[in-house]
């Protein structure tokens, strides 16, 4: 039997249909192949158009055209046009999914939202958790794939709105390489190379580097270096039996940026409708003589697969991982009041920091397949999933010896490190020490069983189905502001299940309806797994919570035109919240709390024409806060980092065989701040006003070899805020930047 390279999964076990070519073809933007198409050359980029845009998890056991729930699948070929390097760059291009701020207990770190939930817990690399506050780097990516809903049916435990799963690059029987350098506005400099090296008939070896520098437009003070690598070894490729053992390790060190104040927190200077105070986009508060982040990650995975029949095959997976995020960082509105002193306003820098290392130790082992009972065919996977985490966690004492003095007359002057409140310098002079306090810590122990199947009752009719079953246990400590450590242990057992029907009314399209569930422990209700387990607050103050509960309900259509090439999907969803924490009355507590996200999304990916190539969608949101505090004013508010309406689109022309001109078009509405944990939200009287951002792509082709790249990212230079927790401080997003990437093929 011929075998799947590795890196793309190409199901053996089912028949290579038009259907079935039309479900992998599913939402990639490359070219789409025909039985009678060869491959298309985009943007100097060779794809093959049936090799792309499917999850690479055998918990799918559908193509994506007949999986019965919103999936996303962001193919390489996008990644490259866009030019993104980050996570926050690639998830633009799928609207519905925003990014919070860090404060406080949340961290400096990729904090994306889905569905009006924290999403922070839920991002895997090649299926297993990837645990831990860091800043991703995309070098090493062959694609990224979005759930969206409630997914613990899928992944466990989680905080309800759906994951983020990240495809590595892995060896293949193909003897290539590829290199990349990019040079751009405001110091940019990235250096890329991927090669792959056949070894025998059935061992590949491929080999990926990454090196990058540079400043964030208009945000002067603000720049990062950052450097890669990642090996990944195979074995009897094309085989019965394979074996993949692969390491990445990413290093990045930046000057970190914690945005603008609120203007609610500077009391007695010039109130702003949005809350966000009205500095310029470059105005920085930080200090560069003292804050910084550092951050690592570390990931060992060893992959093994073997056929045992044509209806049956066990993959196992065993991972290592280390990631520590390391961090200094001012945060500007939390320094306390602003004071008018000698005609202008002054106020103190406020502080934030932390030293999070993380340690995952993960096995999951799957068996899947295909097999007929009567008149039935099953496509099927079950597994079991064993994990432990360590998430410690402490801060800093940061003592300034000499720094920028307040002004005298200012309240509690001492060393200071007060500055302007319009006119910050963040070149002020700083001395001082830094010294890392006590780690609180928590760890985690994870079992879950799972079982997948799709049902198929001849060609028009699927029934998808999905149950896990978890007992997950947390122990560990937590320190309080006085220093008083407590600790404590808590062990959970829940069950979560999903189910969908799909009506094939042609091969080409699906109309679905689906259902599903996710738990949502205390520990990591606000995203971000970094205490021990607590427990309530008043009368619930000696009973450890139970999980947050959150369903979903979704109706959808997909379908592929123009020969399969371009593929369209429109969902209807609700998904509520429940089983918060609040007060019902005064000293009364109680797990009520709900929210609830009511929406739309669009979404389009393919060829139009040959030559004309479409990625994107739009999400329409209705969310609320249903149940708080009794006494709580955001009850009917809209849910923090849930912006109303959220539209994104990329796309590119061929104009010749080799120029290739396009761009996308991002629009985000109004989207409101605040702290989101459990049922917790609203808007706090501070939101992020809508906006527009407009990207240019352009491609040259110089020859087989050789291919020159232009993008300018917000070609409008349009100000805006990306992001605002609602409570200390705003940032705003990227201004103009222009990049040329010169990428080889050898």
């Amino acid at each position: 039997m011929t075998k799947p390279i590795a890196g793309v999964r190409a199901y053996a076990r089912r028949a290579w249909t038009p259907a079935a070519v039309a479900g992998l073809a599913g939402l990639a933007l490359a070219p789409q192949a025909h039985a009678e198409d060869a491959p298309h050359e985009v943007a100097g980029v060779q794809v093959e158009g049936h090799l792309a845009a499917e999850p690479v998890s055998p918990k799918f056991t559908a193509d994506l055209l007949d999986t019965p729930r919103s999936v996303t699948v962001i193919p390489q070929v996008v990644i490259e046009q866009t030019a993104a390097t980050s996570l926050q760059d690639i998830l633009r291009t799928s609207p519905g999914i925003t990014f919070g701020a860090g404060e406080g207990g949340q961290p400096l770190a990729d904090r994306p939202f889905i569905r009006g939930q924290s999403s922070g817990n839920n991002v895997f690399v090649d299926g297993v958790r990837d645990s831990g506050g860091q800043v991703r780097d995309i070098f090493n990516l062959e694609q990224v794939e979005v759930v969206k809903g409630p997914d613990s049916a899928y992944n466990g435990r989680g905080s309800g709105g759906g994951s983020i799963n990240l495809t590595t690059k892995q060896p293949k029987l193909v003897e290539e390489s590829s290199a990349s350098l990019r040079v751009g506005t405001d110091s940019y400099v990235r250096a890329t190379v991927d090669t792959n090296y056949v070894l025998g008939e059935t061992g590949a070896v491929r080999v990926n580097l990454m090196g990058a520098q540079g400043d964030v437009p208009k945000r002067d003070a603000v720049d990062f270096d950052t450097w890669g690598a990642a090996v990944a070894a195979a074995l009897g490729l094309g085989t019965d039996s394979r074996l993949t053992l692969s390491y990445q390790h990413l290093t990045r060190n930046d000057m970190p940026d914690y945005g603008v104040p609120l203007s609610r927190k500077l009391p007695g200077v010039t109130p702003t409708e949005t809350g966000i105070l009205d500095v310029p986009r470059d105005a920085f508060y930080g200090l560069t003589a003292r804050d910084y982040q550092k951050t690592t990650a570390d990931i060992a995975t060893l992959v093994g697969e073997h056929d045992i029949n044509d209806a049956m095959t066990f993959r196992g997976v065993f991972r290592y991982a280390k990631t520590v995020n390391d961090y200094v960082v001012t945060n500007p509105g939390d320094g306390g009041s602003a004071q008018f002193v000698n005609g202008q306003w002054w106020m103190k820098r406020g502080l934030k920091s932390r030293y999070n290392p993380a340690t995952t130790v993960a096995a999951v082992a799957d068996i899947y397949g295909r097999f007929t009972t009567g008149a039935v065919e099953h496509s099927y996977d079950v597994g079991l999933e064993l994990s432990r985490e360590k998430n410690e966690n402490a801060s800093y004492a940061v003592t300034t010896i000499a720094g920028s003095p307040c002004p005298a007359g200012f309240t509690g002057a001492g060393a200071g490190d007060c500055t302007l409140v319009y006119a910050p310098n963040p070149s002020d002079p700083w001395e001082g020490t830094i010294v890392r306090g006590p780690a609180a810590d928590n760890r985690t122990r994870t079992v879950g069983v799972y079982l997948f199947d799709t049902l198929s009752f001849g060609e028009r009719w699927k029934l998808n189905l999905g149950v896990r079953h978890d007992e997950y246990a947390v122990e560990g400590s937590s320190i309080s502001r006085t220093g008083e450590t407590t600790y404590g242990d808590a062990d959970w057992s829940f069950t979560n299940y999903q189910a969908g029907l799909v009506y094939k009314p042609t091969v080409n399209g699906s109309i679905y309806i689906s259902y599903g569930t996710a738990s949502t422990p205390p520990t990591i209700s606000g995203g971000d797994q970094n205490s021990a387990p607590s427990t309530g607050s008043g009368n619930l103050g000696n009973d450890v919570l139970d999980p947050e509960e959150t369903t979903s309900a979704e109706v959808g259509v997909k379908w592929a035109f123009f020969g399969e090439r371009l593929t369209t999907s429109a969902a209807i969803f609700q998904v509520t919240r429940e089983n918060a924490q609040i007060q019902i009355e005064p000293g009364v507590y109680a797990q009520a709390g709900e929210t609830e996200v009511r929406g739309l999304e669009l979404a389009v990916s393919g060829q139009v024409t040959p030559a004309w190539s479409v990625f994107g969608g739009y999400t329409y949101m209705d969310s609320e806060l249903v149940k708080g505090a009794y006494n709580n004013v955001n009850v009917g508010d809209p849910l923090a980092n849930t912006p109303e309406h959220s539209f994104s689109l990329f796309s590119t022309y061929q104009l010749t065989p080799a120029l290739s001109l396009g761009g996308g078009a991002y629009y985000v509405s109004d989207s409101f701040g605040g702290n989101q944990g459990g049922a917790g939200g609203g808007s706090n009287g501070v939101y992020a006003p809508d906006y527009w951002r407009f990207d240019a792509f352009a491609s040259y082709r110089i020859n087989d070899r050789l291919n020159l790249q232009l993008n300018v990212q917000n070609v409008t230079d349009e100000d805006y805020i990306a992001r605002t927790n609602g409570v200390h401080h705003a940032d705003y997003g990227p201004a103009r930047q222009a990049l040329l990437t010169l990428n080889a093929k050898f």
